[in-house]
């Protein structure tokens, strides 16, 4: 992290931060580095900490700092995000941004919207958001036009409307210079438990694009392997502004050939959902077995080699209730698994749901760790799956989402070919069999 930046040896003096500064280790990793390239004058060092365990560490290690390097620091023992005024195009707090270069780790939490940090930010806020976004827009805030900031932080924001907000702040203000993506999570923090896949990400305060982004990975955090690719700028930060992850050649490819497509499921009203019954706050309706007045319900295990299967004899796996919300027309649908793990082959695991099969149910329904599209004819089902179900789809969400769950929004945002064309493609796969190799077949044919 410390040698993503580019230091400016010529200044007299440097200001920089670390925001929830734990132990120092990242300043001083910053001041090290510093110092090794031949830097001959003075470092203003601040770090906020509230951490009552670390902030002993902290001051010995700083201490050691001064006496090592005679730099001049300062430790704020106080909130870093409401110890200060936060602003979008404002006039106020015209001292804001006085660092020049920024690192950090910032806490990964989430806090609720009524939460005080929330509130010091609603601009880039929705729903209940985390810390680490909400520390992140504030250093950039606080650092000076075109200066740097390292962070390392999970790949969450990337994507989806969860982060929308943010993401325009950022690139309404800073660009992507550098990425650096861990292959695997497990060996990043050693004994941590770290859910979320996480990144370092270098930032420069300036709205003129480069033409590249640096993109490096490492199996690790040895970084004894570490693999270098430059990417285009606008296939990782395209106008969508989502952040596109790409490594190679082939990523960039896959996000090229779809990016250009015209159209996205809202655009032909096929919109993605995301599945009705949350089953264990609905036991009162659930039943094993068919009765009078009860009805299908579809979960992400009746999803098996590319079909909807059911029943197949498992626990409450039929609804009986006349409440509207729990109930759905039975049509035709393609349900999407919600949730995989992270060692299997596919993201996207679809299953193709034909209402003729099932005529004699005037309502099915849908449990919610399942996603699904309502579609008006059998093409349009199976020209759906062929797109999901292929090795380029499942790519480009990969891509785009590090996580093991498929989101319904994201996937709405996804650009897919014409409807006419999609009709095509299903009209190819209805007399094939459902494998990944006759999806890839058949959509490049359509798709270049």
């Amino acid at each position: 992290m410390a040698t993503l930046f580019d230091i400016d040896l010529s200044k007299p003096e440097l200001r920089l931060l670390d925001a929830g500064a734990g132990t120092g280790i990242l300043c001083t990793a910053l001041i090290d580095h510093i110092f090794e390239l031949g830097y001959a004058g003075k470092i203003f060092l601040t770090c906020y900490e509230t951490d009552t365990l670390v902030l002993p560490v902290l001051k010995r290690n700083l201490i050691l700092l001064k006496e090592t390097y005679d730099i001049s620091f300062k430790i704020i023992e106080d909130n870093y995000i409401t110890s200060q005024f936060f602003g979008i195009n404002t006039l106020l707090d015209m001292d804001s941004s006085k660092y020049d270069y920024i690192i950090g780790n910032p806490p990964y939490l989430k806090i609720s919207k009524d939460a005080v940090e929330a509130k010091m930010m609603p601009d880039i806020c929705h729903g209940a958001p985390n810390l680490y976004f909400l520390f992140w827009a504030m250093g950039i805030h606080n650092l000076k036009n075109n200066h740097e900031l390292v962070y390392i932080i999970p790949r969450s924001w990337t994507s989806g409307a969860y982060f929308k907000q943010f993401r325009e702040y950022l690139f309404a203000n800073a660009v992507i210079t550098d990425i650096h993506l861990f292959e695997s999570r497990d060996k990043v923090f050693g004994v941590e438990s770290v859910l979320q896949e996480t990144i370092i990400i270098k930032i420069r305060k300036r709205t003129d694009e480069p033409d590249i982004i640096n993109i490096t990975t490492s199996s690790d955090s040895e970084f004894n392997d570490v693999r270098c690719f430059k990417a285009p700028y606008h296939s990782v930060v395209p106008k969508n502004h989502y952040v596109y992850l790409i490594t190679d050649d082939n990523d960039a490819n896959v996000v090229k050939r779809i990016n250009r497509l015209p159209k996205t499921l809202p655009d032909i009203q096929l919109k993605m959902q995301t599945g009705l019954i949350v089953d264990f706050r609905s036991r009162d309706v659930l039943r094993d077995n068919m009765e009078e007045g009860a009805f299908p319900l579809f979960y992400s295990h009746h999803i098996k080699n590319g079909y909807v299967i059911w029943p197949l004899g498992k626990e409450g796996e039929v609804i009986k209730t006349d409440h509207a919300a729990y109930l759905q027309e039975n049509c035709d649908l393609l349900l999407v698994k919600r949730f995989t793990s992270k060692e299997e082959k596919r993201r996207l695991q679809c299953g193709i749901y034909l209402k003729q099969k099932y005529s004699q149910y005037k309502y099915i329904s849908t449990q919610n760790k399942v996603n699904f599209v309502k579609c008006d004819s059998p093409y349009i089902t199976y020209g759906l799956y062929v797109l999901l179900s292929s090795s380029l789809y499942d790519a480009y969400y990969r891509i785009l989402n590090g996580s093991t769950q498929v989101n319904s929004t994201e996937i709405n945002q996804i650009p897919i070919p014409s409807r006419e064309i999609i009709e095509e493609m299903g009209h190819e796969m209805m007399h094939c069999d459902l494998t990944e190799v006759n999806c890839d077949k058949i959509i490049d044919r359509w798709i270049s």
